[in-house]
């Protein structure tokens, strides 16, 4: 029902574009740093276990080629659709639940102002347009820990970024980013349902916060295995 109504809410007026342009500053911007960092390291230790195989079998020009493909169609969308479902989708429930309990949401109402076109929409825009923004600074962050970790491991960075090129297609990038749009949907969905449904006062908020937070990571897993096989393994 919240989707739907979001849905029908997104083109009809009036639309709340200060508040859209206030989250996506809040989803994107703000996470720059923490997608940033996680992806780097994930890229890092990627490069650490791999390049040491590889190495021992004589394969360590594929090091660019592991780290890179693993992070642009997998680690750096996944790890993106987390950090934002963890920083942003607890916030957002948090905001939403503590608005329901101390009715908020029913002063929205008697204004005439729709709950779902001022608190939901405006979510829902910035995660679904801020998640690929964020995906392609994982993608680079990750690839540039995997490179350092791989250069001091002994792999020269000439053939580490030659197996970049040779094996990395745009749809490699592409495709990981095109399923970020989904993570959002899910993240701001999630947070905006829990919140509304929030009851018993400080208890039921946090309640709402932390299921936010569980049944985004789990439906982001769940959701990332089925566009993998669609955007991948049809390909393959």
């Amino acid at each position: 029902m919240l989707a739907g109504d979001t849905l029908r809410r997104l083109v009809h007026r009036p639309f709340e574009w200060k508040e859209t342009i206030n989250q996506m500053a809040f989803i994107g911007v703000s996470s720059v740093p923490l997608v940033a960092m996680t992806n780097f390291f994930s890229g890092a230790v990627l490069a650490l276990y791999s390049v040491e195989f590889l190495v021992k079998y004589g394969g360590s020009s594929f090091a660019g080629a592991t780290v890179g493909l693993a992070m642009c169609r997998e680690i750096a969308p996944v790890l993106a659709g987390l950090m934002v479902a963890a920083r942003c989708g607890s916030a957002m429930a948090a905001l939403i639940a503590q608005m329901q309990v101390t009715e908020q949401v029913d002063a929205l109402k008697m204004l005439s102002v729709n709950p779902t076109s001022y608190l939901v929409v405006p979510r829902v825009v910035a995660a679904v347009t801020m998640l690929p923004v964020l995906t392609l600074v994982g993608m680079y962050s990750g690839v540039l820990g995997g490179w350092m970790v791989a250069s001091a491991s002994g792999v020269a960075g000439g053939a580490f970024f030659d197996s970049l090129r040779s094996f990395l297609r745009p749809w490699d990038f592409l495709g990981g980013m095109l399923k970020t749009p989904f993570f959002g949907l899910i993240v701001a969905l999630i947070a905006a349902q829990q919140g509304f449904r929030t009851k018993e006062g400080a208890v039921g908020v946090g309640r709402a916060t932390t299921n936010t937070v569980v049944l985004s990571m789990v439906f982001i897993y769940i959701v990332n295995y089925f566009l993998a096989t669609w955007y991948f393994g049809l390909k393959s």
